[in-house]
């Protein structure tokens, strides 16, 4: 009831801004009408007379033609405010009144609110504190040939869009080339398979660098990726990729400080070998060896501390299959913290800790009743957290939603990242007691925290207006992309429905019984004049003559 209230009082206060402008224009119109009424010889009488003859010469033709003119005028503002809605998000009326009529009227101000973030900082201005839409690369992302492809051929459907194919392309030429590789043979036509869309023709280019050099890491890279059908094969040819690129790691470590080319070569051979030592723990993962796998992401961590490649998502994910719960906590510890970017990997994974600590033994009914204690009260301000963080992810975790494969590249707190998220950590939530009823019973809650409107944040940034289009360009066609928070229509085109409805019902009703539908517009049209002529003979009975006169002058 309260976040209902507050929403109609946000409401409430955007709409004195329009209505002062509206108040100003309907006072003027009332003056003239005034005026206008008062310019005569002000007998009362035979302006009524005069009105009521009027009235009585209108055919129903008139009134038909009037109706029917009002509506197609109303429905032509109906289509041009829901067209500029859907282009722009918001109402173009209510947008001009807000920002150009209502300042002049001193009716609106010109500052946005700001809504607070986790770092409590609030002196930032609204369009600062925005968060781009960058689009990150998935850390648990799937093997092409063994994965992908396999889905492609069970189902013939894409599981990946070419724009996220193109985000993977990019990534590649920046990470795995460099401008030492020109005139070498084996990395210009790996240069060029990077940049080929078909997967055909990247495994074809791959081969001719081998032929050219049997140890080409990139190549055996790219093959291990796409070539291989099983998880098994791409272990093996990883392990071949793996010594070729610790031998030109090695060699590039010598001369790297030498001159610039040398120090981007051994920039590239780096981000080469951690790439491959990380597939190899991901393919020691799916092939059962977890603690083989944990013990190689410890080891990448420590050799290259400064090598931001989001590992740490990796090793929570391995721990929480290992039921290694105190470990995972010592990883959050490092990273959840104000000054890191976020994930939800790291916000639900804190919450499902907490929540550890007193599913199994919560009870929605009994908590009604006796009130939340401290440890759930915690369970609960993480979930709420973590929610908020990224909203589109409880759908997927109680499964109201179905899974699909993850994309290569994700957009955090939007749909792609709750996808991923879930898709992996879904089994670590189902194998903790108690953990989704907590979360069924609590996730709702978060948005009657968050001020309205739901773009305003509580512990976070304000949540970004970008992420559905984004999406939309990760996510395939055949997945229905999560939508937060869904756009509202405006009261202009929830009006402007309204009275082209009733107007064109006026306009039909007349149209078939145009005789009763006329004595019922005479009928009401002078039930309004009453009041009016009323007011007038009060004011004849007030007002001296000799002003009355003047009035009818003007």
């Amino acid at each position: 009831m309260a976040g209902f209230l507050s929403r109609f009082f946000d409401k409430f206060k955007s709409w004195i801004a329009w209505s002062w402008t509206y108040l100003w224009a309907v006072w003027f119109v009332l003056v003239v009408f005034v005026i206008y009424i008062l310019r005569g010889p002000l007998k009362l009488n035979e302006n009524l007379s005069y009105a009521t003859m009027f009235l009585n010469t209108l055919t129903p033709k008139f009134y038909v033609a009037l109706t029917g003119t009002s509506s197609l005028i109303s429905g032509l503002i109906l289509i041009f405010e829901w067209w500029y809605f859907k282009k722009y998000g918001t109402s173009f009326i209510e947008q001009v009144s807000l920002n150009h009529i209502s300042p002049l009227l001193g009716g609106g101000e010109g500052t946005t609110e700001t809504p607070s973030s986790s770092s409590g900082n609030t002196s930032t201005t609204q369009q600062q504190t925005l968060p781009e839409c960058k689009v990150w690369r998935n850390p648990l992302n799937l093997f092409r040939g063994s994965e992908y492809q396999r889905f492609i051929w069970a189902t013939n459907k894409d599981p990946l869009t070419y724009y996220d194919m193109n985000l993977s392309a990019q990534d590649h030429q920046t990470f795995f080339t460099c401008e030492y590789d020109a005139g070498k043979p084996e990395y210009e036509i790996m240069q060029m398979a990077w940049r080929e869309r078909n997967p055909q023709s990247r495994i074809k280019a791959a081969h001719e660098s081998l032929e050219k050099n049997s140890e080409c890491p990139t190549a055996l890279l790219l093959l291990a990726e796409e070539e291989c059908q099983t998880v098994l094969e791409s272990e093996k040819m990883f392990k071949q990729a793996y010594k070729a690129a610790e031998t030109s790691y090695r060699k590039s470590q010598q001369t790297q400080h030498q001159n610039s080319q040398l120090e981007a070569l051994h920039r590239r051979d780096t981000n080469v070998l951690v790439y491959i030592k990380r597939r190899l723990a991901m393919c020691a993962r799916k092939l059962g060896r977890t603690r083989e796998a944990v013990k190689m992401m410890r080891d990448l961590m420590k050799e290259f501390p400064l090598m931001n490649f989001n590992i740490h998502e990796n090793l929570i994910e391995l721990l929480l299959e290992l039921q290694a719960y105190a470990d995972v906590q010592a990883v959050l510890a490092r990273y959840d913290d104000i000054s890191l970017p976020k994930s939800a990997t790291i916000c639900y994974t804190a919450a499902l800790l907490k929540a550890r600590a007193v599913a199994d033994k919560f009870s929605p009914d009994i908590a009604s009743k006796r009130g939340l204690s401290t440890a759930e009260m915690t369970a609960v301000e993480a979930i709420h957290r973590a929610v908020e963080f990224n909203p589109h992810v409880p759908k997927y975790l109680l499964e109201m939603k179905s899974l699909v494969l993850p994309p290569e590249h994700i957009l955090k707190r939007g749909d792609s990242e709750a996808l991923a998220y879930a898709f992996f950590h879904l089994q670590h939530w189902k194998r903790v007691e108690g953990a989704l009823n907590l979360l069924h019973c609590t996730w709702e809650g978060t948005f009657r925290m968050i001020p309205y409107p739901l773009e305003k944040g509580h512990l976070f940034y304000p949540y970004p207006t970008c992420t559905e289009s984004a999406d939309r360009e990760l996510l395939p066609s055949f997945h229905e992309v999560s939508v937060y928070p869904k756009k509202e229509l405006p009261f202009f085109i929830l009006f402007t429905a309204g009275l082209c409805s009733f107007t064109a019902l006026l306009a039909l009703l007349t149209h078939q019984y145009p005789e009763p539908m006329g004595v019922v517009v005479r009928t009401m049209l002078s039930w309004m004049y009453l009041p009016l002529s009323y007011v007038l003979e009060k004011l004849e009975a007030i007002l001296p003559s000799n002003l009355l006169h003047q009035l009818s002058r003007i």
